[in-house]
Order: structure tokens, then sequence, then C-alpha cells
């Protein structure tokens, strides 16, 4: 996968080359992935250990919450260390990795937003048969089938990627190791890896576009024929914490790849910050604060944590 290359490494240029605001940008982006990090896995833990969440939604939201872990430690560990450091050179093989891993957890993250469409799709259009069609076996197939798929996308969009020849100029005018970044530095034709690559990520976008596109559809016609208007906004309350991660995953990642490399901007870096930083972060905050079932857990975690507290409490004091 190394294909012809003769540059041995690569210098990151990152968010910003002024010292006044790298010490304030890192501080900033340290909260957001410690804040990423513990949202994720307080979703992930509490989804085990509370029986009331043990249902297809939520075990998709246990490897949604675990994508978005593994895709933000791909990249927010090295953005902090080149933010206080002057050495911002990163191998070939490292570069490559980078982009590999996170085409890889990208990739799922957009089918399982599909899965989850589907998965409310026959919650509220299929009630009686949700057991036996979301079953575990199910559920565990899809999951397996996405990260399958997933890899072997990535293996052929890195191979487009990094296959050709890097002759000339090293300095990767991001804060890391992007696809439309590195083809610049290219030396090569790269009209070939570059249709490659569009049509995988057309295909991974698409598909999960319109498997949500068709399920919410189906959804919109089933709400609109319940004659209960408490019925109708129990339902669409389901589904709106799923609605806000879709739009702002699909938004920013069509802005980003769906468009001919020529006409990227500046502004790239920007939603590039947003979707892979931020969305991690705020994805476990829409799904438990514009969540009933979750709040409810979570409070009920707490009450159980508090009573254990106190009991252990009384016990020592007694001893």
């Amino acid at each position: 996968m190394t294909g012809n290359h003769t540059q041995t490494k690569f210098i990151l240029l990152g968010i910003t080359d002024s010292p006044y605001a790298q010490t304030p940008l890192f501080v900033l982006f340290l909260l957001i992935y410690i804040v990423t990090q513990v949202g994720n896995f307080g979703i992930i833990i509490l989804v085990r250990v509370s029986p009331s969440l043990h249902t297809p939604m939520y075990f998709f939201l246990t490897h949604f919450a675990f994508t978005d872990i593994c895709y933000s430690t791909v990249i927010s560990p090295r953005m902090l260390a080149d933010l206080l450091s002057e050495d911002k050179t990163i191998s070939f093989t490292a570069c490559m990795m980078q982009f590999l891993t996170f085409a890889v957890f990208a990739s799922i993250e957009c089918h399982l937003l599909a899965m989850m469409a589907y998965d409310r799709h026959v919650a509220i259009c299929q009630p009686l048969l949700y057991v036996t069609t979301i079953s575990s076996h199910v559920c565990w197939q899809l999951v397996a089938s996405s990260y399958l798929f997933a890899f072997l996308s990535a293996i052929v969009c890195t191979w487009c990627t990094f296959g050709g020849s890097f002759c000339g100029p090293n300095r990767i005018d991001h804060f890391f190791c992007d696809v439309v970044t590195v083809l610049k530095l290219v030396c090569s034709d790269t009209r070939s890896s570059e249709m490659v690559i569009f049509a995988f990520v057309t295909i991974n976008a698409v598909f999960a576009s319109v498997v949500i596109f068709l399920s919410y559809v189906s959804i919109l016609r089933t709400v609109l024929r319940m004659c209960s208007a408490q019925s109708r906004a129990r339902a669409f309350h389901t589904c709106a914490s799923h609605l806000m991660a879709v739009s702002m995953y699909f938004g920013t990642g069509f802005f980003m790849h769906l468009q001919p490399p020529s006409s990227h901007r500046s502004l790239d870096k920007v939603a590039s910050i947003f979707y892979a930083v931020l969305i991690p972060m705020l994805n476990p905050f829409i799904y438990s604060l514009r969540n009933r079932e979750v709040m409810g857990s979570l409070m009920k975690c707490r009450r159980r944590f508090f009573s254990c507290w106190q009991h252990r409490r009384f016990l020592s004091s007694r001893t």
C-alpha cells in the first residue's frame, strides 16, 4: 500500500500558525476531547448497566459511541501535540495509518446512522414485528457487515490516496492527513484516484442517506395516520435525537467530500474541526439530554450509586 513515493515524512501545518492562538486552542480542544471521551464512555457504560436500555436502538448507540471515541482519538491527540510542538512532522506510514483508521470509523458511523433509522422505522411502522425483525442476531449481522464494508472501502481509498508518487512538496495544509490535502501533494495524475474515492464516498453516503430518507418517509406517513396527538408527539420525540445527529454528520460530510477538489476552500478546515472534533462531543448530549429513556436510566443509576454510598458510609460509622 506504500506505492511509489520518495517522501518519508510530511509536515502538518495545523489549525493556525499564530503562536498566540496555539495555547488557548490547545486548552479548548483538550477540554473538548476529555468531554468527548467521558460522554461516550458514559453512554456505553450506562447502556451496559441499565436493563431497560438493552434494546436494538441502544445496541447500535453503544457502537455509535465507540466509533466516536475511536475516530476522535485518531485526530485529537496528534492535533493537540502539534499545537504545542515546533516539530509537526509525521511519517509517511503514520500519515497513511491515520487516514485509514479515520476513514474506517467515519464510514462505520455513516452506516450506523442508517441502521438506527431503520430501527426507528420498524419500531414505529411495524411494532408487532419489531422483536423478530430486529433480533439480536440481526443486530450483530448488521454491525459486523458495516465494519467489514467500511474497512474494505477505507483500504481502497487509502490505496488511491497514498499509492501515487510523492516527489514534490511535503507540507499538508491541515491538522490531519485528509484525502484532499494529501492528494494535492501527489506528483502523478490523480484523476482516476479521485474518481474512485468519490465513488466510494458517494456509495457510502448515498446508501445511508437513501435508507434514512425512506425510513423517515415511512415513519412520517405512519405518524400522520395516528389518531392520538400524544402518540404522534411520542413518535416524533423518539426520532428527534437521531435526526439531529444525522443533520450534523451528513451536513458537514457532504460539504467536505461531495464536491470537486478544485472547489475546496480554507473553510474546509473549519468544517473538519466540526465533524472530526465537535460532533463526537455533541452526540452523547444529543442522545442523553433529549432522550427520556436515557435520562431515566441515568437518574436510576445515580440514585443507586448514592444509596450504595450512603449504605457504606453508615456501615463504616457503625464499625
